[in-house]
């Protein structure tokens, strides 16, 4: 009896086992392939739910039905024009048919394997088969720099592209997406996350903003030279003008004063003799202050008005 019991504990253990064996959950994020000996058996699983396989003999491989990362390593590419660059891109991609995934890479390890030598392979095809300036922009924007310094005749323009970054991607894509189809794998997005120059191209980048800085400074140099002569320019012909002016309305205004001092002069030596006789005598004595000094000496007519006067001084 007591055989028949453990007899029958080691089943119900045995098929409790089993059944825990043979049942598998398979959430919304997974899709599962059943191998046998390593060998796919079966239709891949791929929608939700508990399943079931054989116990011991059948195994569940579990594969991510979400979006997943690749993320490349950077390399050293040589563009169209032969300078090298550093290129770091990244894509996103999904396993698309888990069965086709499982019998060429495997898992995830192997797949980003796989897409290492796929994608760098067309990233290395695509550079090489453009200029530089074709994968740095996306598009024939106008210059910033120009419209700020007012560069309207095209000097400042950038350099017209073809294709441009974004292009370029979708063409690395197109020619890498059939490729990995392949392999089970959809690619969803590739991306040029970086773009760094090696030392060379670097130095002749950085002498050509110098350069077009100072070709922009230039011109504002030789813009504020020119405002600055015409300034002056202006200045000094309304200095000029007030010059002329002021002269023209002081020699009016001397006129005036000359014409009324003589009228003044003319009433008052009209008014009598002794009038006469004494405006006769300032002018005579202002002749004498402007003609003579300490130094000279002065030889008189004894008919002469200087000598009338002197006469006239010392005999009082």
């Amino acid at each position: 009896m007591m055989n028949k019991v453990l007899a029958l504990l080691v089943i119900v253990a045995l098929s409790a086992l089993g059944l825990y064996n043979s049942a598998f959950v398979v959430t919304e994020r997974e899709q599962v392939v059943i191998t046998q000996m390593g060998k796919p058996v079966r239709d891949p699983i791929i929608t939700p739910g508990i399943h079931f396989k054989v116990p011991f003999i059948e195994h569940a491989n579990y594969f991510d039905k979400r979006f997943l990362e690749w993320d490349g390593s950077p390399n050293q590419i040589q563009t169209k024009e032969k300078r090298f660059i550093w290129v770091d891109t990244y894509a996103r991609w999904r396993i698309k048919d888990p069965l086709l995934f499982f019998q060429r890479v495997r898992d995830e390890r192997g797949a980003q394997s796989r897409l290492d030598d796929i994608l760098d392979g067309e990233t290395r095809n695509a550079i090489a088969k453009h200029d530089l300036v074709e994968i740095v922009r996306s598009t024939n924007r106008e210059s910033a720099i120009a419209d700020e310094v007012g560069l309207k005749d095209g000097s400042g323009a950038l350099q017209t592209i073809k294709y441009g970054r974004d292009k370029i991607t979708k063409e690395i894509l197109t020619a890498a997406a059939p490729r990995t189809l392949e392999l089970g794998i959809e690619l969803l997005d590739i991306r040029l996350k970086r773009i760094n120059y090696v030392q060379e191209v670097q130095r002749k980048i950085f002498e050509r903003m110098i350069t077009e800085r100072k070709r922009i400074a230039d011109k504002f140099r030789s813009e504020g030279q020119g405002a600055a002569s015409k300034i002056l320019g202006d200045k000094g012909r309304e200095l000029k003008k007030i010059e002329s002016e002021a002269y023209r309305i002081a020699q009016e205004l001397k006129g005036k004063a000359d014409a009324e001092a003589s009228s003044i002069y003319a009433k008052a030596y009209n008014q009598n003799r002794d009038s006469r006789e004494f405006y006769a005598f300032i002018k005579t004595m202002e002749s004498y202050k402007s003609t003579l000094s300490e130094k000279d000496w002065l030889v008189l007519s004894t008919k002469s008005d200087y000598f009338k006067y002197l006469q006239k001084q010392s005999s009082k």
